[in-house]
């Protein structure tokens, strides 16, 4: 078993996930860009806000390396990217102590926020290292109970989106919290593949997903509904609320043809075949947010 020294920070850079982090990216690109359309635009406030986001994703990766390989989730036969912990790159206690540093990290950076933002932020934080713990570990994991949409939905959501622009600005309003509902519902739509690709050895290791719950069939019209409805849904839905165009053919427009490709194969694809799928709706979250940051700002 590898020391964790020998490939370095490749070890902690392959379980960070990096494909998967647009999920923390981009509501704050959105919140920040909502609220400098408002004049609350805040800089330092900003680029804390996208570091504590980072890491508490960041955290929960490195958690459910831990957990997943404690539980035996993560077996010979599965066919997503390596875990670290499980291929035996670094130990178990590596690990656990990897969780801890980053956990510390986004606290240090969340003390700030907390003093800008008061008690709304700190409960927000709290909140979020919590579940971000509870998606796999502790006796009732939310990923294992099916339960993992859920969580993803409202903490890369409308969470993420309206916490950005509440902390900036110092005032909660409607638009950024529905606006949340996009970033969120494309995050459920790379859970939707992740949990569709492993749906087999889920099954087997008793990790009842909503895919091993209700099917691959499922699992595929929810990843598409979840990707179009966040990729063109919920762009209408600003604009009747709010009124005003704001680069609504860059919203609208560009995501659509981006989306195009992750969606072809998703009901005649399985196993391996679904990681790229998987990189695609990543790459299609992070080109949503910015595209959505300068529509919203023309």
């Amino acid at each position: 078993m590898s020391d964790g020294t020998t490939l370095g920070w490749r070890v902690w850079l392959l379980a960070a996930r990096p494909k998967t982090l647009g999920a923390s990216i981009a509501p704050v690109l959105m919140g920040t860009a909502m609220a400098c359309k408002d004049g609350g635009f805040h800089a330092l406030t900003a680029l804390a806000t996208l570091l504590c986001a980072v890491l508490i994703q960041i955290e929960a990766n490195y958690a459910n390396d831990y957990f997943d390989f404690l539980k035996g989730a993560d077996t010979e036969a599965r066919l997503g990217p390596t875990r670290a912990t499980a291929s035996g790159l670094v130990t178990p206690k590596q690990m656990r102590n990897a969780t801890l540093v980053v956990l510390g990290l986004s606290l240090l950076l969340g003390l700030y926020l907390v003093w800008r933002g008061g008690w709304p932020i700190l409960s927000i934080g709290v909140l979020s290292v919590i579940f971000a713990a509870l998606y796999t570990g502790g006796p009732y994991p939310l990923g294992y109970l099916g339960l993992g949409e859920i969580f993803v939905l409202i903490f890369f959501g409308p969470v993420a989106v309206g916490g950005t622009y509440y902390v900036q600005t110092l005032e909660w309003r409607l638009l950024p919290t529905v606006a949340g509902l996009a970033p969120g519902l494309i995050a459920c739509a790379i859970l939707a593949v992740n949990n569709l690709r492993d749906v087999e050895e889920d099954r087997r290791t008793g990790k009842k997903t909503l895919a091993v719950r209700f099917g691959a069939r499922f699992a595929g019209i929810e990843y598409v509904s979840c990707f179009c409805f966040g990729l063109l849904g919920i762009p209408l839905v600003l604009r009747l609320l709010e009124g005003k165009s704001h680069g609504i053919l860059i919203l609208l427009l560009l995501p659509v043809v981006f989306c195009v490709a992750p969606i072809q194969g998703i009901f005649h694809e399985q196993g391996e075949a679904l990681n790229k799928r998987l990189a695609s709706t990543g790459k299609a979250l992070v080109l949503f947010g910015i595209m959505f940051a300068i529509g919203w700002l023309l």
